[in-house]
């Protein structure tokens, strides 16, 4: 059999124009700037099929649909966008529990397409027996008409004595910029600006603790590059995810130091994608400058880096305090690999199971000196293993943890069961 292949070059066919319908509140140019094509632009399939996912992914349309049309002439296709507008603002007030705060009550506002222009704006506020947290975030996504996103980000958080023996005061002014770099990353570029109270010090805390009594203003630049591949690499069900981040504080103030955080994810999925696997490595460093020695309101705390362990439950401690008190340290990394899988429930229950394990360590202090005793802040290895309980409740997604420490010092203090609400990075 003898096979001709004749490729001959295709007319030109530009775009005409982009005739977008069914958008009664979120403005034209919300939509347009999905595509990188123009009127006058070179039809590109690709292209429209491309738009038309980021159109979706946006949130704002129960459905969105993509199509060609012929324009005035052969040369010529008109691209039509029919969106179907649903909800997205949210008002949400409720009860919560969690075993490291306790009894809680929320309170929050949020709107992701704010007065139709796709810009980002919340506020809440959560209460727990030992903290009030209260934030303010606005975010612009295409600020300038470019893909450049500005945020602004305002917080007050406040602590009693629940888990310590001292009262803390942050707030936190963080405006910031990001942009892409590359198809799947993005680097930021921030301000921020805070201010740290340390109160009500008990007179049976460590020296440590209590000469961080009073209030510390700082401000300093920062940025993050991330990498994320996840859902639009040639893997959908495989991805990874980068991000390494300093901030350069010392800017005004009287804190100086330098902070640097780094996280690697990895996960996959397999057995007809009803298994998920995931591998998670962490870590950071807290650099002092300029004679300035760490507060335990800057330090590194290892209750939401390692589960298992009770809030401020490891890390560098002193010893000979009446309190034995957590420090916090200035060095931390973690390990954490975990599985999600179904329980072989009725969907509609929204219960599945995991496990994981979590290994890694907190530790380092600027000086240990005038504390009259010894203070622990060496590198001990912890781990911990446990199995999990994922509800999708009206609520929000509930996680249940039940843990088992397999490696701990004396004087750690364990928690075998804790509730709270699953996050995603």
């Amino acid at each position: 059999v003898d096979v001709a292949f004749v490729i001959v070059k295709g007319e030109k066919v530009f775009v005409e124009r982009i005739d977008i319908e069914g958008n009664t509140t979120t403005v034209d140019q919300v939509v347009r700037r999905q595509f990188h094509t123009v009127e006058g632009d070179p039809f590109n399939p690709r292209e429209i099929k491309q738009a038309a996912e980021r159109i979706r992914a946006l949130g704002y349309f129960a459905d969105a649909q993509v199509q060609g049309a012929p324009g005035n002439s052969a040369e010529a296709v008109v691209v039509k966008v029919d969106v179907v507008e649903q909800p997205t603002g949210s008002l949400s007030f409720g009860a919560t529990y969690g075993v490291a705060n306790g009894f809680g009550v929320n309170l929050g506002f949020s709107e992701t397409n704010f007065l139709g222009r796709g810009q980002s704006l919340s506020v809440s506020v959560q209460s727990g027996t030992d903290n009030v947290s209260s934030n303010l975030t606005f975010v612009e996504p295409a600020l300038l008409g470019r893909d450049l996103a500005f945020k602004f980000d305002l917080s007050y958080d406040t602590t009693s004595q629940f888990h310590n023996f001292y009262d803390t005061a942050n707030l936190i002014f963080a405006p910031s910029i990001s942009f892409p770099i590359s198809d799947f990353s993005r680097l930021e570029l921030r301000y921020g600006a805070r201010k740290q109270t340390v109160s009500n010090v008990s007179a049976d805390s460590s020296v440590i603790i209590q000469n961080d009594d009073g209030t510390v203003t700082s401000s300093g630049l920062g940025y993050t590059y991330s990498y994320d591949n996840r859902s639009s690499g040639l893997h959908p069900n495989s991805g990874v995810v980068l991000r390494f981040g300093q901030d350069f504080t010392g800017l005004g103030g009287s804190a100086t130091y330098v902070e640097t955080n780094a996280l690697a994810l990895a996960e996959t999925k397999v057995l007809n994608d009803s298994v998920a696997l995931r591998a998670i490595v962490e870590a950071g460093f807290l650099q002092s400058l300029n004679g300035y020695e760490s507060r335990v309101s800057d330090r590194f705390f290892g209750n939401s880096k390692i589960r298992g362990f009770q809030p401020n439950g490891i890390g560098p401690r002193d010893l000979t305090s009446v309190n034995e008190d957590a420090l916090g340290g200035n060095v931390y990394a973690v390990a954490r690999f975990e599985t999600d899988f179904p329980l072989g429930l009725p969907e509609e229950y929204g219960i599945n199971g995991g496990a994981f394990l979590d290994i890694g360590s907190v530790w380092g202090l600027d000086n240990v000196a005038g504390t009259g005793g010894p203070v622990d802040d060496g590198l001990h290895l912890r781990s911990a293993i446990g199995v999990s309980v994922f509800w999708a409740t009206p609520l929000g997604p509930l996680r249940f943890n039940f843990s088992k420490a397999l490696l701990k010092e004396d004087y750690d203090q364990e928690q075998t069961f804790d509730l709270t609400i699953s996050t995603k990075f």
